[in-house]
């Protein structure tokens, strides 16, 4: 009997004395950022600003115990608690009890469904996320929260979701934004641009939120028209299960899987993009389990869905974090937060928060990937481009779905029209492999050709098509056709049908048509299919040079 291996703490291990201390700096550093930006996501979704805190506390906890990335930082999202906001909004007042029960209901319905997308293994899903995708989609996630951030930093008012009216609000709004807020957001943004290129292993967005708080109260910055957090409120969350009747949970179904789309692939983008970085790998199945477990936790915390977050996990990174221990760090200073009340933390300006932010989203945008992506592979720069285009102009999930829509266009267009090619004597009689050529032959009633996919439905024709024109066009008769097959590893049922005909055709005009280097996969689809019988086993060989020996050619390719 098997038994069910469930592994605790993967994010942390392994642990050492140095890595955790740098961890739990970033942590502390993590937490001064995040703490004050929680408050922001709280009023998008209309909940009481205290329970920002609150997706700080157990659900960073529940993610750590159960996920696998080391990177991903789990908590409040703009894109999530958008959702909720323009759904549940209609329903009940935002922050009444009624509206925190319904929020913390859509948690659960939304917790259920990963943890039926962990046990039916859906993880394999961000296999189709590309290092192009995921490249494509952090350069559009920054630009788009750079282009947030704009707002805050300016002091100008940003009504849109979209970014590219924000960009546009911002820019007309230029003439009249707060003079002192724009040069204390652009020292900011210089400072840690500079330590970042000078000093980057100093913690210079730290200290410029500490300088930043101790100026404001020393010199009444709220008075000078530079917008602060203001004070928090205090006080732990109570541990309860919300209190919804069951129709309320079927309503909520449809947008729990609007949110259940974003989690999933916003976390899997995120969480697999930066373990490709640092050259890990990260299971993406023990990743949905944490969400999940993340999600409950934030549901009888009092508190809304949390998702992981690309923002959050490059401060983490920015920070030095590389391992969920600067995320337990985190929930530790939140629960001090709490307890102690709002401090220091009521005198942050949103500039300096949002100055330091903006400089987290530019970092996201990895312009050397995307430069030798420009000069190696051009199709897969333009499809990164347009993912990140998507992302900026529409939104997240629609970003990630497009780029994985078009990845497996790109895909199949491979498949569909693969390289072929035949070989040919050179200047000194040296066969050697080169495009395919009507009228050209291998030798004298010869022709070796090889076609570098899997045959099936789309195709099949192709491929047919190709060997009849050789055929066709051969200077002389033709005796022998030979169909190097390495590349072909499978035959659907329609390919077969078509295949076994053009067997039956060549052989009736007089060619003999052999097939070498079949693996055992292909072997047994032929068999399946009923090719053996009609092409005689004997012309189906394990290497090329059997196949040629058939065919009475006395030197194989130069490759062969």
């Amino acid at each position: 009997m098997t038994r069910l291996r469930l592994p605790l703490f993967e994010g942390l291990r392994p642990l050492s004395r140095g890595r955790s201390a740098r961890d739990a700096l970033a942590g502390v550093n993590l937490a001064c950022i995040n703490v004050a930006q929680v408050l922001g996501y709280a009023r998008i979704a209309g909940m009481p600003v205290v329970t920002g805190l609150y997706t700080l506390l157990l659900p960073p906890l529940a993610f750590a115990l159960f996920g696998s990335s080391r990177h991903l930082v789990v908590a409040a999202d703009s894109a999530t608690a958008a959702i909720l906001a323009s759904s549940l909004s209609l329903v009940a007042a935002p922050t009444s009890a009624h509206y925190v029960a319904l929020v913390g209901a859509l948690a659960l319905l939304t917790a259920a469904m990963l943890l039926f997308a962990r046990i039916f293994k859906l993880g394999f899903l961000a296999d189709f996320l590309s290092r192009t995708v995921l490249s494509g989609f952090l350069a559009g996630v920054g630009i788009q929260v750079a282009i947030a951030m704009l707002g805050d930093m300016s002091g100008i008012a940003q009504t849109s979701r979209n970014s590219v009216i924000r960009a546009w609000q911002v820019l007309y709004g230029l003439p009249g934004a707060s003079t002192a807020t724009l040069a204390l957001s652009a020292g900011v943004t210089a400072a840690i641009l500079l330590g970042k290129r000078f000093v980057p292993h100093w913690p210079v967005p730290l200290a410029a939120i500490i300088a930043a708080i101790a100026a404001s109260e020393a010199n009444h910055f709220a008075v000078h028209g530079i917008a602060v957090i203001g004070p928090l409120a205090g006080g732990l969350p109570t541990i309860h299960l919300p209190e919804v009747t069951w129709n309320e949970i079927l309503g909520l179904a449809p947008v729990a899987a609007s949110c259940f789309v974003t989690i999933m692939a916003q976390s899997a983008a995120t969480a697999r993009s930066f373990a490709v970085r640092y050259g890990e790998r990260d299971d993406i199945n023990a990743d949905i389990l944490g969400l999940g477990a993340a999600n409950v936790a934030a549901a009888v915390s009092g508190t809304f869905l949390v998702n992981g977050s690309p923002t959050q996990t490059a401060v983490a990174e920015r920070s030095g974090a590389r391992s969920q221990m600067a995320q337990i760090v985190m929930s530790g200073a939140t629960l001090v937060v709490l307890v102690l009340g709002s401090g220091q933390i009521q005198y942050l300006p949103h500039c300096v928060l949002a100055a330091v932010v903006f400089t987290i989203a530019l970092g996201m945008i990895d312009l050397r990937t995307l430069r030798d992506m420009r000069l190696e592979s051009p199709g897969e720069f333009y499809l990164a481009l347009l993912t990140g285009a998507t992302v900026v102009a529409i939104g997240v999930e629609q970003g990630i779905l497009l780029a994985i829509a078009l990845s497996l266009f790109r895909h199949v267009a491979h498949s569909y029209r693969p390289h072929t090619l035949m070989y040919q004597p050179d200047a000194t009689g040296r066969w050697k492999p080169g495009p395919v050529t009507p009228g050209a032959v291998t030798e004298p009633g010869l022709i070796v050709y090889r076609f570098s996919a899997d045959l099936f439905y789309a195709n099949q024709l192709r491929f047919c098509d190709e060997v009849r024109t050789l055929v066709a066009h051969a200077p002389a008769p033709l005796r022998y056709f030979v169909v190097e097959a390495s590349a072909i590893t499978d035959l659907d049922y329609s390919a077969a049908r078509t295949v076994r005909a053009l067997i039956e055709e060549l052989q009736s005009g007089g060619v003999r048509i052999i097939f070498g280097r079949v693996n055992e996969y292909l072997r047994a689809d032929m068999d399946r299919h009923h090719i053996t019988a009609v092409i005689g086993a004997q012309n189906l060989c394990e290497t090329l040079h059997e196949a040629l020996r058939l065919a009475g050619a006395e030197r194989p390719p130069s490759t062969a």
